[in-house]
């Protein structure tokens, strides 16, 4: 039983944004490995990398052992690379899936990503000098600025992925060929 809220919400989608009369169809990723979407095979590492940096970061500011100023260092340059890496591939199907495109937390993503590696970057750079100390007060802003930034980009690629449907695959091919003409 469904209760009257969710209905009515339900009820006023535009079909083509799909609702439970009109379910969304995937459209599947261009990036792919034998069908595989290589995008979200390669996230969870600079998530756990730039978001990871902000609890090295705590640590080293708390326990003053240096291990965790540089484990931090080590976080944000590993985040950066991968983060780099994700961005490449993920690049490749917002600019060839026209819904990742069309939505404006496809843009979020899209957009934000890039700034949450700047913002990375920049906690990296303010790091520069002695390896074993505890990071600055700006070092450690710019590292929970990441953190946050890569959380809600990360909330926006689920949107992407679970929402709308972009990058999926399903069992014998469930894209008719309507469908297969949304990703150009």
């Amino acid at each position: 039983m469904t209760s009257a809220a969710v209905t009515a919400v339900g009820d006023t989608l535009n079909p083509v944004d799909g609702d439970r009369g009109h379910p969304l169809r995937g459209v599947p990723s261009t990036a792919a490995i034998g069908g595989h979407p290589i995008h979200p095979m390669v996230v969870p590492y600079p998530i756990a990398f730039l978001t990871g940096a902000v609890a090295s970061d705590l640590a080293a500011r708390s326990t003053e052992d240096p291990f965790w100023a540089r484990m931090s260092k080590w976080m944000l340059g590993a985040g950066i690379v991968t983060g780099l890496a994700a961005g490449a591939v993920g690049a490749v199907d917002y600019f060839t899936i026209k819904r990742a495109r069309e939505k404006k937390t496809g843009k979020l993503h899209a957009y934000g990503n890039p700034l949450a590696l700047g913002l990375a970057g920049a906690s990296l750079f303010a790091r520069r000098g002695d390896d074993d100390a505890a990071p600055s007060d700006t070092a450690l802003a710019l590292s929970a600025a990441t953190a946050g930034m890569v959380m809600l980009t990360g909330w926006a690629g689920a949107e992407l992925s679970y929402r709308h449907m972009v990058g999926v695959i399903g069992a014998n091919d469930q894209h008719d060929h309507a469908e297969k003409q949304l990703v150009h």
